[in-house]
């Protein structure tokens, strides 16, 4: 079974976030989101804002490609 871009998605922010040893809260406020929203990302809830998306990313060093 294939994965989806959400779920994919949501398992490469855990994992940084983990790596990083950052809270979803932590994570939340350096991107400036709420934590309810780093929660979706990564329960890979498929409907999110894309520009609050990118500035969590941005904050650990990943991006969209």
């Amino acid at each position: 079974m294939t994965r989806g871009i959400s779920e994919v998605l949501a398992a490469e922010v855990r994992r940084r976030r983990t790596a990083l040893h950052l809270t979803q809260q932590d994570l939340a406020d350096m991107a400036g989101v709420s934590e309810r929203f780093v929660r979706f990302i990564e329960q890979g809830k498929p409907s999110i804002q894309l520009d609050s998306l990118v500035a969590v990313l941005e904050t650990l060093g990943l991006e969209l490609q």
